[in-house]
């Protein structure tokens, strides 16, 4: 099916890179060698080798010639080791060639890192689509996609592969797909070997098994696998995954997480490799797992930012497993409690239909969502859009806690992580040296005297005197000038610690506010263990737990308990939370970023989908908010659809590609205009950003997106053969606009 150019995965993505190899051509038959020299093999002698270099002007493929007693262990795909610009490189053999359009002398392999070929020729593919996509090179892609090498994993004995078919012997209890019209044409579609795509808004709710959303997914990967093709889901974090494995009790998987550890990751990747699994679940980098005949690729919380690869070319796991869809001809599954932008931009274009449930089922399903800010509670509580915690979320709570678990959502970790002026309201600052001029050994002694209990009265003095190392004293001017001062914002761990820098650590016992002089502070943000301190006071026989970055709890019991966490940490309840409670919603909805509203509803709809059906769910956010009717009517899509077009029509991602360079201001500039970008491009800034960086964005339609990203890589690739000093990070479609 040929896709319009307007597609988010457009043909051309798809298509072959052209050869790089240096230009001529070599027919001659093979000289015969001196004594004691190395020998060619006599069959395909010239391995195509991608080389392990970050310069984008050497990302192309480099021919050698493969050595007579490496022509057993030299197969496509296997790791190798060559002399690259006077130094020994790793890299991946590609191919093997019988001939080379180089000219000159091609250097031999130097040896066979392992004989193992973990490169499989769809990897590869998918690795310069995903490269070319993002203006990156392919040796950062497989830096990602490939993980490190363990000769002891490789060692051991290979387990019997399973034969076609044995997976499906395990069915799935019940039919999760029974609530969604489209639902059963959809696994029929999976089973019978075909390619749907689907961008599927789940509904919310908890079973007798834990969340829907895991056995709905189990359910596909089964009549996936029925139809004799393998599957990759990718989730946010470990605990989803865990979700998912425990969905898939019975069907032969693998579970690839971070936790594991680098000899079991290896084991577990090599399984999927050897063809001895068909099914991989994992976080972002199961995305490139090399899993054969892939049949299915799922996404679930698309929009949760642990999917984007925080490392070159900065991929997002969606746009991977999408350009890994449309080049194997699979079925993709998008999916998630709510809806990005981007995903009502696969309905828009066509590329995937929507997969929704009937709005009865929603009604029946969904919690009960009531905002603090709507006309009839204010009557009732004039202090109910400046209380934090305002009489109806009182109300939910207690009501909550007669019969089951409650949740408090609240949006920052920490204790006090923002503090101002008592009298003025001016924010608390550091006055102390920049970390740069601090001494190591003083930025350690202030971080331990920032936890909760206070500093020593020696730890205090030596930091108020820049430890004795003469940090001060360099970091001032001449003739005692004073130096500069970090300026970093001052915050409190614990009830009974000292305020400190969030930024170099210093301990601020000593602060005044240079505005009033006053020495009282007071919070400016609430974290989720203050929250847990006063509702700990408040409901004194009632258990308060907390979940976060400190530690993650998985599950909650029945038995009523406080459960504050932190976005994303919220522990799944046996039977369902009683009632939920969202603070702070300012937070959320008040972030300068362009995806704040989206952002908001989805930890919002996430946190609501854990609840009983029926549940009281109070948020604390005006009523008259479009992302908070979008949660009181359980409607993420019409949202996303909205979303959409306010961004087409202000020329915002993913309406257009952009892109964005940031680096040091003279090299952003020269690379903006030396850059050939397409036509209709528009240039945004530079404009300052932090670190005293500039930042540049290049803003395209969505049809030349691929011009864009070929135009900066060949600047990168100019800049870099160069030996350009300062260094300009290309970021393709990045999710921080701001």
């Amino acid at each position: 099916m040929t896709e319009p150019t307007s597609a988010p995965y457009p043909q051309e993505a798809l298509l072959p890179a052209p050869e790089q190899s240096p230009p001529a051509a070599s027919g001659r038959p093979r000289p015969r060698a001196a004594k004691g020299a190395r020998e060619a093999a006599e069959s395909l002698p010239v391995a195509r080798v991608v080389v392990d270099t970050p310069l984008p002007h050497l990302d192309r493929p480099f021919d050698y010639l493969v050595p007579d007693s490496l022509d057993a262990q030299a197969v496509p795909g296997c790791r190798v080791r060559v002399r690259f610009g006077g130094q020994l490189a790793d890299g991946f053999l590609l191919e093997r060639a019988a001939v080379s359009e180089h000219t000159g002398r091609l250097a031999f392999l130097e040896r066979v890192v392992s004989p193992e070929p973990v490169l499989t020729p769809e990897i590869a593919g998918l690795a310069r689509s995903v490269a070319d996509r993002y203006a990156g090179t392919m040796s950062d892609v497989l830096r990602l996609a490939v993980p490190p090498r363990h000769a002891r994993v490789e060692a051991e004995a290979r387990t019997p592969a399973r034969v076609p078919g044995e997976e499906t012997a395990q069915a799935a209890d019940g039919d999760p797909w029974s609530a969604y019209p489209a639902g059963p044409s959809f696994l029929a579609a999976l089973a019978d070997g075909r390619s749907p795509r689907a961008v599927w808004t789940a509904l919310p709710g908890i079973g007798a098994d834990g969340p829907v959303w895991p056995r709905a997914i189990a359910a596909a990967v089964r009549a996936t696998l029925a139809g004799g093709r393998g599957a990759v889901v990718v989730v946010p974090d470990g605990k989803d995954v865990a979700l998912v494995a425990e969905a898939l009790a019975g069907t032969p998987h693998v579970a690839i997480t971070a936790d594991l550890g680098p000899a079991e990751r290896y084991r577990r990747w090599l399984k999927a490799l050897r063809g001895e699994i068909k099914v991989v679940v994992g976080n972002r980098p199961a995305a490139f797992a090399p899993v054969a005949d892939l049949g299915l690729a799922v996404i679930w919380d698309d929009g949760d930012d642990l999917h984007s690869d925080r490392h070159a070319p900065y991929p997002h796991a969606r746009e991977v497993l999408g350009l890994r869809a449309q080049r194997a001809d699979a079925a993709m599954l998008t999916g998630g409690h709510t809806c990005t932008a981007e995903a009502a931009l696969l309905v828009a274009t066509g590329w995937a239909a929507p997969l929704t449930p009937d709005r009865e089922v929603v009604r029946a399903r969904a919690p009960r969502v009531r905002p603090t800010g709507d006309d009839a509670e204010l009557a009732r509580d004039e202090a109910a859009r400046a209380a934090r915690l305002p009489s109806l979320a009182w109300r939910a709570l207690r009501h909550g806690l007669d019969h089951g678990p409650v949740l408090v959502q609240v949006p920052r970790r920490g204790y006090l992580p923002a503090l101002a002026c008592q009298h003025c309201r001016a924010p608390a600052r550091c006055s102390g040296l920049p970390p740069v001029a601090l001494d190591p050994a003083v930025r350690a002694a202030a971080q331990v005297a920032a936890l909760p209990g206070g500093p020593s009265p020696a730890v205090r003095a030596r930091v108020a005197s820049g430890g004795g190392s003469g940090a001060a004293s360099r970091a001032a001017g001449e003739g005692g000038a004073p130096g500069p001062v970090c300026s970093g914002p001052l915050a409190l761990r614990g009830g009974h610690a000292m305020p400190y820098c969030r930024w170099c650590g210093r301990i601020a016992g000593d602060w005044r506010c240079p505005h009033c002089g006053s020495a009282r502070v007071r919070a400016v943000i609430v974290g989720a263990r203050r929250t847990a301190e006063e509702l700990g006071r408040a409901f004194p026989s009632v258990a308060v737990r907390t979940s976060g970055r400190d530690g993650v709890l998985t599950h909650v019991g029945p038995a009523p308990a406080l459960v504050v966490a932190t976005p994303g940490a919220e522990p799944v309840p046996e039977g369902g939370y009683a009632a939920v409670v969202l603070l702070d919603g300012w937070a959320l909805l008040g972030r300068p970023d362009l995806r704040a509203g989206e952002e908001a509803l989805r930890r919002w709809t996430n946190a609501a989908a854990l609840a009983r059906p029926g549940a009281e769910l109070v948020v604390l956010a005006d009523a008259r908010v479009p992302v908070v009717q979008a949660l009181l009517r359980w409607d993420p899509v019409t949202f996303a659809e909205r979303e959409l077009d306010d961004r087409a029509e202000l020329g915002f991602p993913p309406a257009v590609r952009m892109a964005a360079l940031t680096g040091p201001a003279a090299a952003v500039r020269e690379m903006v205009a030396d850059a050939r970008v397409p036509g209709g491009a528009q240039v945004l800034g530079p404009v300052p950003v932090e670190g005293g960086l500039e930042r540049a964005m290049i803003r395209v339609p969505r049809h030349r997106g691929a011009a864009l990203a070929a135009a900066l890589k060949a600047a990168s690739g100019a800049r870099s053969a160069r030996k350009a000093a300062d260094v300009v990070r290309v970021n393709v479609d990045p999710l921080d606009l701001v």
